[in-house]
């Protein structure tokens, strides 16, 4: 690679990348607040917050980069129930961020509390001109939409290099790759509009407040940025906005372009991280093949090394995540319902439905192989045709997206008689196996439900390992292997999403925990500060 490489010319940058590096440089860093104005809390009180926050994230399962917006809404939320008009709630809301780290202590100051609170006042002016009088259903469904939009704009202004720096990264690849779709009967517009909701999908992961914010401020401005006038101009038009935002969401066209762009990903990500490292003389690195594979060989070896430690942390999270809100909820109701029904607990059962998903999670976990030198080769040679300014590179791949074409009848019935007979197989083959073992019905359903839950974490951890991989090869047995997992993937899956919805730790933590403890850590706060006032008038 390093001699071919060598022998070649050098590469001549396409507009898009030399607009991409001209647009990062143009980011400056978010100046931190004078002395006077800066925020600072009490460490004692940091560590308790930080602390209640690490358990209180336990319980749900969110990614990383996802935790702070919703902690922001959180937060939020109740300084509204507390407060409503969220007057002079910006401090408190800032001070909370700091308390549990969200943002380094003496980073934030008077500006930020000036800018916070007047997100806060113009989304609760939106809030009243839109919601009041309204069906109740409607007033949850906006209400909710608003804090959405409310907590992602505070956040992205709080961190506006990070929010910055994605945005350009999203846009070079949807100028990269939009001209590669095409769907049947859709005017383009709307194409760009489908494919920019799979983008925020598949590459910026969003989750549903952020895809409804950033499709928000695509089509329209920050509210923070509407005087009052041009805010009571849009509150009529808002209902249907958010109706339109909430359809695109769900149209089944950008489903099938997610999936399209996790395909494409990988050499935009390797990409990314080399002109992140290399922020003072990306060009040259871009330009020259021989240091670009240099790069790309080195970034891509880190990358696959930080797998392995990701996919360990995400199994440990994982499984934390699914014994603290179904697990142990389970567990404690299968000793009494055992009793009650059966007459008797089977301690064999009780046993296996506590060790084994654990140890089922172990073993998938340690079938997954980070990708190679190969897979390094393929995203170098990606990359090459992304930032040519040569865009004969990009015929090679075509997406057409199609209506679904109209299948016959009897092949429906067939495949969907088929599909239901894996779950009879696999189910059965559980239950014949857990009757050996003398499991009653309580158990056998426990025991299928811990498999599935697990199962599908595993499945969704897979995914990690597949990040940086540009061509996944199906080995001879998948097959086989699909038959029987598909079944309980599935209800793993309805498992995760449906039961989700009734964890009781959740309610626990942010109804009867999060706000007495947060008013205990305010009067402590005040009292340290009441305090060191005190001190310095002595000295």
């Amino acid at each position: 690679m390093d001699n071919k490489s060598a022998n070649l010319p050098s590469i001549r940058l396409s507009d898009f990348t030399e607009s991409l590096i001209l647009s990062l440089k143009s980011i400056r860093s978010k100046p931190r607040p004078d002395d006077l104005s800066k925020l600072t809390v009490s460490p004692t009180v940091s560590f308790f917050a930080l602390a209640y926050e690490k358990i209180r994230n336990a319980v749900e399962y969110r990614e990383e980069h996802l935790i702070r917006r919703a902690a922001i809404q959180r937060i939020v939320k109740r300084r509204l129930m507390i407060n409503p008009d969220c007057k002079g709630e910006a401090e408190n809301i800032l001070r909370e961020l700091l308390w549990a780290r969200y943002f380094p202590n003496g980073s934030l100051g008077g500006e930020d509390i000036n800018k916070v609170q007047e997100i806060l006042d113009k989304y609760v002016f939106i809030r009243k001109k839109v919601v009041v009088g309204r069906p109740l259903d409607q007033q949850q469904y906006l209400s909710d939409f608003i804090v959405d939009l409310m907590t992602c704009e505070i956040e992205e202004t709080l961190s506006p290099e990070n929010a910055l720096r994605y945005s350009y990264f999203t846009f070079f690849i949807f100028q990269v790759l939009r001209k590669k779709i095409k769907i049947e009967g859709i005017p383009e517009n709307q194409k760009d509009a489908f494919f920019l909701t799979a983008l925020e999908k598949a590459f910026r992961r969003s989750d549903i407040p952020y895809l409804r914010y950033h499709l928000f401020v695509t089509f329209y401005n920050p509210i923070h940025t509407y005087n009052q006038e041009a805010l009571a101009s849009l509150a009529p038009e808002i209902p249907e906005i958010f109706k339109k935002i909430d359809k695109m969401i769900k149209n089944p066209y950008v489903d099938n372009l997610t999936r399209f762009t996790k395909k494409q990903l990988p050499p935009f990500l390797i990409l990314f991280s080399i002109i992140k490292n290399r922020s003072n003389n990306i060009p040259s690195f871009l330009t020259d093949r021989q240091k670009l594979w240099l790069e790309v060989d080195r970034v891509c070896r880190e990358k696959y090394q930080q797998l392995g430690n990701r996919i360990r942390n995400l199994a440990v999270k994982s499984f934390i995540y699914i014994f603290l809100t179904k697990m142990l909820f389970a567990l404690i109701l299968e000793f009494p319902l055992s009793v009650y029904f059966y007459g008797e607990v089977n301690q064999t059962s009780i046993i296996i439905n506590t060790l084994f998903p654990p140890i089922l999670m172990l073993m998938i976990v340690a079938f997954f192989r980070v990708p190679g030198e190969d897979n390094t080769k393929k995203i170098y040679q990606r990359i090459i045709e992304i930032i040519d300014a040569d865009k004969s590179f990009e015929t090679k791949i075509a997406f057409m997206p199609k209506k679904s074409r109209i299948r016959k009848p009897t092949l429906i019935f067939g495949f969907t008689i088929f599909y239901s007979l894996t779950f009879i197989v696999t189910l059965t083959l559980i239950y014949e196996l857990l009757t050996l073992l003398n499991f009653n019905l309580i158990s056998q359903i426990i025991f299928i439900f811990f498999v599935s839950v697990v199962t599908f974490f595993s499945y969704r951890i897979k995914q990690v390992v597949n990040e940086y991989r540009l061509e996944e090869k199906e080995g001879i047995l998948t097959p086989l292997i699909d038959f029987f997992f598909m079944p309980i993937l599935s209800l793993g899956k309805f498992f995760s999403s449906e039961i989700a919805k009734l964890n009781f730790f959740i309610f626990f933590f942010d109804f009867l925990i999060e706000a007495p403890f947060k008013l205990i850590f305010e009067v402590v706060e005040e009292w340290i500060s009441f305090v060191r006032k005190r001190k310095e008038e002595i000295i």
